[in-house]
Formats: C-alpha cells, structure tokens, sequence
C-alpha cells in the first residue's frame, strides 16, 4: 500500500462545516463527502479554518472529524484539523483523530499568543512526540501572524511523525527553499488556490483547497493536469477558476464559499458568529464566478 506521503497530492478539500438553525447539518456532511469522493477529490480536510473550528466546541469538534472518518471509509486519505495555539489542546485533538482513524493531522501555528521561532519549533515537537500519526504543518501567517521560517521548517522535518506542510503563504519562493532545507521526501501542498498553479511547478504535489468545495471537479482535473505536467491544459482550467478563486476570498471566509454550497443545494449559507452571511455584493461576484467557471447556478 502506498505511503501517505504518496497518498496525500491532488485535490484535497478543506471542507466547509454546514449548518442548520444552528447545529451542525450531518445529513448534509455526509452527503457533502460523498459527493467530493465522486467528482474525484483525493483528500478531505474536516475542521480547519474553512471548517470553522474556532467557533466549533470540543464536542462538535470531535464529531465532525468522526463523521468524516465514518463516511470516508477510506477512500481517499482524511487530514483532520487538530491544530490549537494551546499546546496541550493540541496533543489532545491529535489523540483524538487518532483514535478515531484518521490518516494524518493539520497544525497550525500559534495565532494570537504569536510564539517565536523557537516557541513554534517546541510546540511542534512536543505534537509529534505525544502522538505517532503524520503531522502538517499550516503555515498561514496572514491569519496566525506568525510565519514558520524555513530554517524551523527544517529542523521539525527532522521528526519522523512530522511530514511535510500546507503553504498559505502565496510566496512561490517558498517550495524551493523548503525543498532544499528539508529533503526531496518533504511533503508540500498549498493552501492557496490562486497560486497553487505556480506552487506545483516547483514541486508542489496537491492543494489544500477552498474552492473544491463547489467545484471539485474542476480542481480536481487541474491537479492532475499539473502534476503530469501538462501546464497548458493547467492554465485553460485556471482561466476558468481564477475569478471563483478570488470571489471566494470577497470577504472572511467561509462566508462566501457557503454562499455558493448553498446555490448549489449543498447545504445552507449559515456561519457563526463573529462570522456573517456573505453581503449582497459578495454574492453578485461569487454568482457570477460561479457561471464564469461553468457551475450551474
């Protein structure tokens, strides 16, 4: 069986979480899931930012990575969303989803208490040590406001729990740096859409993505033009995508990407505050991407 380093490359959803007056909508979840796994996604990605988790409590936060899990069945590899700028929260969300099945985990850096290189690189190992799964990194400053440099990157490579990382950081330098610090074996997906073209060409293998949520298919066959190479036909989907890529970032998101799912029947346009519903005029510019791309709404 291949490794889940090997496993792990394509398009991998992060996943909304949908609700419904309130409450997680499981029906919708799983009929979400099952509809990804067709339309050829490779990976689901359950409680991250996307996800929502900051406004999840523990217990729903344990239940929707259990009803991935349950309805994965292992398809496609699940990478749940562990991450906590408490460090002890964090080790006990990693048990967790291993303890429940699944194949990797997601850590982001320490958002609000800003940790130095050093508080990151202890943070991380202290993770990888207190439970035997496959960590990722997140390394998405413009939302933790602390970055992992390279040279962190490096030394937590060292781990053999610690894998590789998801990249919002938009910088394209940032897959060749790590690659030569960390070793040909590093993992390195983007967590940025708009840029994922670019990441993959040096060496990315996949995108933790925002816009599968609505349009899998379509991310999913741009993956895969990518990485076989085939960079003109990556670029036609790209045409296609850009302007989806960019509406859904409108405002805060989720809020304009459940906008869409709910155009789309998927589940309603609900978030929790502090989040709001998607303003009119986010929803005129989604619509419209949402057509440009070739989605039926």
């Amino acid at each position: 069986m291949a490794s889940i380093r090997e496993r792990i490359k394509g398009s991998i959803t992060a996943l909304i979480t949908p609700f419904k007056d309130g409450r997680i909508d499981e029906a919708a979840f799983r009929k979400m899931i099952n509809w990804q796994i067709a339309e050829g996604t490779k990976g689901l990605v359950p409680c991250g930012t996307t996800g929502e988790s900051p406004t999840l409590s523990h217990e729903e936060h344990n239940r929707v990575i259990e009803i991935c899990v349950e309805e994965t069945r292992g398809r496609v590899p699940v990478i749940a969303g562990a991450g906590s700028n408490s460090t002890e929260e964090a080790i006990m969300r990693t048990r967790h989803a291993k303890d429940v099945g699944c194949d990797a985990v997601l850590h982001v850096t320490g958002y609000y208490n800003k940790p130095t290189q050093e508080g990151q690189y202890r943070h991380f190992m202290a993770v990888a040590d207190a439970v035997d799964i496959p960590v990722i990194l997140y390394n998405i400053p413009a939302r933790a406001i602390v970055g992992i440099t390279v040279e962190t990157m490096a030394r937590l490579a060292k781990h053999k729990n610690i894998i590789g990382v998801k990249d919002a950081t938009a910088n394209l330098m940032r897959p060749s740096l790590e690659r030569l610090a960390c070793g040909k074996d590093w993992l390195m997906v983007s967590g940025e859409d708009g840029t994922a073209l670019g990441y993959n060409a040096h060496g990315g293998q996949g995108c933790i993505s925002v816009t599968a949520n609505v349009a899998p298919r379509l991310c999913a066959e741009f993956q895969a033009a990518t990485l076989a190479g085939d960079y003109a036909k990556a670029r036609d989907y790209q045409d296609r995508l850009t302007p989806l890529h960019d509406a859904l970032f409108c405002e805060t998101s989720p809020a304009p990407v459940k906008y869409a799912a709910s155009l789309l029947g998927l589940s309603s346009a609900e978030v929790r505050l502090p989040l709001v519903e998607a303003s009119e005029n986010a929803r005129t510019l989604v619509k419209a991407a949402m057509q440009h791309a070739g989605l039926k709404v």
